[in-house]
């Protein structure tokens, strides 16, 4: 049974930074593998529709972990726990309680302050600043050392690079020097789902007493946001009250406020006028010293040559790069000896995500929301700006990304002639070799494919 905890807990592991925590903290909490025959693993799941739900959308990623983990594994069951649930105490997700053995680095994310919201584990003494996010860090120590110094702040920049660290290192920081300072973080699904029930329950004036009290308010992935008029105008009177009262307002987002779709202009315009810096992917160096970060405290000494063979061969997020370097520790625990190179990269290529296909419509349809243009005018003859950049970045993408011959493209995007496919993807590369503003929109807009 130790084997098979241990096989589970370091399977989490590596499913856990693919998922959001939510999801991760509903559908995983309380299960276990149960036993183990003839190459099939039980996992058991607390009831008939965390069941369903692990066996029709998460069954590949698990089957994929548990294969990566032992090569002896060929097939996952899932079962119901047994009536009383297993002998060993499991302990929950909740907030204050934690989860896997005490060697296992991920528990310390669930030891939420329920004062707050503020996860102890996000500070400044564990947040890795280089080139990528230097701004946003100067930002960030600005406002700690004098709040209101930019208000909002608006930080964006794609998923897993940092956000949530660097807000609620923050947060933290600031109850550090000031004890009498109320600090709060909520997502923004946490803060519309609030806003519905006060609605429902007839609570209103509750929901406008509990969000305007504290001094510090941090708001993560305030694109959720996008189309829920309601929640928008209840966060734009939130917003005024603060800035009124001197209090500190910070958000977050996968991309610029001027990208989410279904934004209130007035709220735009409430972003604007603050602070808006970006966060983008690690280069080389910023790679190598994050690894060494999350190495420095666990009982594992890897080689130079295998921090940067890590390094070179995990390129997107910190998330990704944390994800490959906790498959590697457990990999090395239950194997008991040190990866060499050619397992590691083994190990990478099986972690790697499985892209899904997309299409050329996907990709006009994709492009057309960042831009919060009508796709179908993309194909239109019309020469306007709004419309000619997002065009020439569908060519583009088409091409270097998917290979799609220039006739196809053209053909694809109104009839164009092949040689305006041409033109366009040229243009681009030469914008994208002086224009940062266009890097950083590609980059958001890749992520979302």
């Amino acid at each position: 049974m130790a084997d098979l905890k241990q096989l589970w807990e370091s399977s989490l592991v590596e499913i856990e930074p693919g998922i959001s925590k939510a999801n991760f903290a509903t559908w995983f909490k309380n299960t276990y593998i149960l036993k183990e025959e003839s190459g099939v693993v039980y996992v058991s799941a607390p009831s008939s529709f965390v069941k369903e739900w692990l066996a029709n959308k998460y069954h590949k990623v698990i089957l994929r972990s548990l294969r990566s983990l032992s090569e002896n594994i060929r097939n996952v069951e899932y079962v119901v726990a047994p009536k009383g649930g297993r002998k060993e105490p499991v302990e929950d997700f909740g907030e204050n309680k934690k989860v896997f053995s005490n060697e296992l680095p991920l528990r310390d994310l669930y030891n939420i302050n329920k004062e707050d919201n503020l996860n102890p584990k996000y500070s400044f003494e564990s947040f890795v600043v280089g080139p990528f996010n230097e701004t946003s860090y100067a930002a960030a120590q600005a406002i700690i050392k004098e709040l209101g110094a930019y208000n909002p702040l608006f930080i964006y920049g794609g998923t897993g690079l940092g956000k949530t660290h660097l807000i609620q290192a923050i947060g933290n920081e600031i109850k550090k020097t000031d004890f009498a300072k109320k600090v709060y973080y909520v997502t923004s699904e946490k803060f519309l789902l609030d806003f519905i029930n006060s609605v429902q329950a007839n609570k209103i004036s509750l929901f406008k007493e509990k969000y305007r009290k504290f001094d510090v308010l941090i708001m993560d992935d305030v694109q959720y946001l996008a189309g829920k008029s309601g929640t928008q105008d209840e966060l734009h009177h939130l917003i005024n009250t603060a800035l009124e009262g001197n209090k500190q307002i910070i958000f977050s987002s996968d991309k610029h406020y001027n990208y989410i779709p279904e934004l209130e202009d007035r709220l735009r315009s409430r972003f604007g006028a603050g602070m808006m810096v970006d966060i983008g992917e690690p280069d080389f160096e910023s790679r190598i010293a994050i690894l060494r970060s999350k190495v420095r405290n666990r009982n594992f000494s890897p080689s130079d040559e295998v921090l940067n063979f890590i390094a070179k061969s995990v390129t997107g997020s910190i998330r990704e790069l944390e994800g490959i370097l906790n498959s590697i520790v457990h990999q090395s625990q239950l194997k008991n000896k040190e990866l060499s190179v050619a397992e590691i990269s083994t190990l990478i290529k099986n972690n790697e995500k499985v892209k899904k296909a997309v299409t050329a419509e996907d990709v006009i349809k994709i492009v057309s929301s960042f831009y919060n243009i009508d796709k179908e005018v993309i194909c239109e003859k019309t020469r306007k700006k709004e419309v000619v950049k997002p065009r020439q970045l569908i060519m583009y993408l088409l091409r270097e990304d998917f290979s799609v011959s220039y006739p196809s493209i053209g053909q694809k995007l109104g009839g164009r002639d092949h040689t305006t496919v041409i033109h366009s993807c040229e243009k681009v590369k030469n914008d994208l070799k002086k224009d940062s503003v266009l890097v950083q929109e590609l980059e958001q807009i890749r992520a979302m494919l």
